[in-house]
């Protein structure tokens, strides 16, 4: 009996705290409805500062640019190359990716060097010739902020950047980290595909725009030119050889002709005569050959370095008028209207549960 007892006191217990429970909440609400006006109050108070706010916060304007690039094995591509490639003794490889494949071209749009690059390239603002970085300290006002400072107001970033003084260097790393951070997004919006897109958001439409074609522009440059680098230092190289041995050959080809003008009529019975023409002719025959082999190789290379470079192709480059991300006066006021009643709310419950907590 005593454990049935006890049973059904814990079961009371249970029911009077859920009851209870319900009871507080209903308690507050009642306590909310008594203060409606004084919520209705914060709720316009809320109201006007949002639609001050949309009056006051600056448009943020997108630039987007998407362009394809090439992915795949290279080994395939160059299949029909191979046996010839093989007869003159180089290795033209297989392809690969390597260290700049099309995931890390993302990593490189948000290096410094390349952001750097980009803010000291010079911008078209409305037919004047104007550096990127120039222009993102005049519109986001850091000269006048740092007149106080003493760090921008004198501040130029014409001449060459290893030239920079410390302070300079320190400017341009703040923007770059700012850049990074807030203003440049790259990414690839299906995983599956090589189509990659360059957002670049700030409150000037012309910044926004130039910055975004300056960026793509140099890094593409720089992701081609690096990826077929060992390439073209191999084709400069057998270049310079063809030309040397041309050259030298050229020589060869007028020596056995000035040694045959020496001796237009020879004795045929002088075999003496004939040794420096027959030199002269063994030092073409040799030149031509290496001359031969050299061409043949300098073709082939010039075959594997077309067949590197990788295929970059812009799909769709910012155009004017930019996508533009701006909060309107009707939608700043709902949104502040909300806010300032559930503020009001939060503080009125919170009050009240502090009270009861007191007394």
């Amino acid at each position: 009996m005593d454990q049935v007892d006890q049973e059904k006191k814990i079961n009371n217990t249970d029911e009077v705290s859920v009851a209870d429970f319900f009871a507080k909440i209903r308690s507050l609400f009642r306590y909310l409805k008594n203060k409606w006006k004084l919520i209705l109050l914060m709720g316009f108070l809320g109201a006007g500062i949002g639609v001050l706010y949309s009056i006051i916060k600056k448009p943020l304007y997108t630039a987007t640019c998407t362009f394809v690039l090439e992915e795949g094995n290279q080994a395939g591509s160059l299949g029909q190359y191979a046996g010839l490639a093989s007869l003159a003794g180089i290795d033209i490889g297989g392809g690969g990716n390597g260290i700049f494949s099309p995931d890390n071209i993302l990593e490189l749009y948000k290096s410094r060097l390349m952001i750097e690059k980009t803010l000291l390239s010079q911008g078209d603002f409305n037919g004047k010739q104007q550096l990127l970085i120039d222009r993102y300290i005049n519109v986001n006002k850091l000269r006048v902020a740092g007149k106080k400072k003493g760090q921008i107001d004198s501040i130029t970033f014409y001449g060459a950047p290893e030239k920079f003084s410390r302070k300079q260097d320190s400017i341009i790393t703040d923007i770059v980290y700012t850049i990074d951070k807030k203003i440049l997004d790259v990414s690839k919006p299906d995983k599956k595909l090589s189509i990659i897109e360059v957002d670049v958001k700030s409150t000037d439409e012309e910044f926004s725009k130039q910055f975004n074609d300056k960026l793509v522009e140099n890094v593409n440059d720089f992701y081609t030119q690096t990826k077929i680098k060992k390439s073209y230092q191999n084709v400069q190289t057998l270049q310079k050889q063809a030309d040397s041995v041309r050259q030298v050959l050229d020589l060869a080809l007028n020596g056995v002709a000035s040694t045959m003008d020496a001796s237009p009529n020879a004795n045929p019975a002088l075999m003496s005569l004939r040794v420096p023409s027959q030199k002269k002719q063994i030092d073409v025959q040799a030149n031509t050959a290496i001359y031969s082999e050299i061409v043949k190789n300098l073709e082939i290379s010039k075959i594997s370095l077309r067949q590197e470079k990788p295929l970059i192709q812009v799909i769709d480059p910012p155009v004017l008028p930019l996508a533009v991300d701006r909060l309107g006066k009707l939608k700043g006021l709902i949104i502040g209207f909300v806010l300032g009643m559930l503020v009001a709310s939060i503080i009125v419950v919170t009050k009240k549960v502090y009270q009861s907590i007191i007394l």
